[in-house]
């Protein structure tokens, strides 16, 4: 590219253009087979990938626990006892 001040626009130029690829003397290519990258995926990843592909929703499960928090009886001693010795269990 050659600026010759602002005076002096070019038009567009042809992405094809004149492009040469110049290497030095002895230098090898580039080879096609040179470093790549690479993925893992952890099984948590894999399984709630395979989850929302799948509709892995339990609908009977989701209207039965809504139905429970309607009428009031979803929250038990019981279930609270529970979560709460999860959650000790979890930080200590």
């Amino acid at each position: 590219m050659q600026v010759h001040g602002p005076s002096q626009v070019h038009g567009p130029h042809d992405l094809k253009g004149p492009h040469t690829n110049q290497r030095t003397a002895g230098s090898k290519p580039v080879s096609a087979a040179g470093p790549s990258d690479s993925l893992d995926i952890s099984p948590a990843a894999r399984a709630a990938a395979e989850a929302a592909e799948t509709g892995g929703v339990r609908s009977d499960l989701v209207a039965r626990v809504r139905n429970e928090i309607a009428s009031g009886t979803y929250e038990t001693p019981e279930k609270l006892d529970s979560a709460l010795n999860n959650l000790l269990d979890e930080i200590s």
